[in-house]
């Protein structure tokens, strides 16, 4: 277990993503590391809210369930998950999939949605964020110089707005930080309601 800080965590996170662990060091919240698998398979005629949510849910149950879970604070989890004509696009498998999933954006707008958890054996609150992304047309030697990078092999919808897949974005409509993987607007809310303040947060560290 990894704590980010000489402080006390305030919460575990359920995720080995380094995006999240960076946004949650932005708003300056100490947290512990719980990282979880799971089955991330949807279901038939699943909506893609529908997954999400399920998904940042049944991380939460998991990491509950941890027996590395042994201090008396909440778990938070999150989901994204992007989203192109009512079709959830994961992680790609391979440079042909990687292929469909950016020639299937390309010079078109999509969503990427993240659902949040925060999490305790006697209760659980979600938030759902949604964002909309407008990519440009994209050129076949773009997309394949784009593969070879790497950036996108471990991202869904196989590109990462914070790198270089940003010279593919014309504009968002929504929040930045929910694109990159964790909503900090929306998470500071659930926070706020599990008695940790957006002043405690504010002033975290500050002598």
């Amino acid at each position: 277990m990894t704590y980010t800080s000489a402080q006390q965590p305030l919460i575990y996170l359920a995720s080995a993503s380094p995006r999240r662990q960076e946004l949650l060091a932005q708003i300056s919240l100490p947290f512990a590391l719980l990282p979880q698998e799971i089955d991330e398979a949807n279901h038939t005629n699943e909506a893609p809210q529908d997954y999400v949510l399920r998904m940042a849910r049944e991380k939460a149950q998991a990491a509950l369930q941890d027996p590395r879970c042994t201090l008396a604070i909440p778990v938070l989890s999150a989901d994204t998950t992007v989203v192109c004509h009512d079709k959830i696009l994961g992680k790609p498998a391979d440079m042909d999939e990687a292929l469909y999933m950016l020639t299937l954006l390309s010079g078109r707008r999509h969503q990427v949605m993240t659902a949040i958890a925060i999490a305790t054996r006697q209760k659980i609150q979600l938030k759902l964020a949604t964002t909309e992304v407008h990519f440009r047309a994209l050129t076949p030697a773009e997309m394949t110089a784009y593969w070879q990078s790497g950036e996108c092999h471990d991202k869904a919808g196989a590109y990462a707005i914070q790198g270089k897949g940003a010279m593919f974005i014309s504009r968002i409509e929504g929040s930045y930080s929910n694109v990159v993987g964790l909503p900090l607007f929306e998470t500071v809310q659930l926070l706020a309601s599990w008695g940790i303040s957006n002043t405690a947060l504010l002033t975290w560290g500050v002598k």
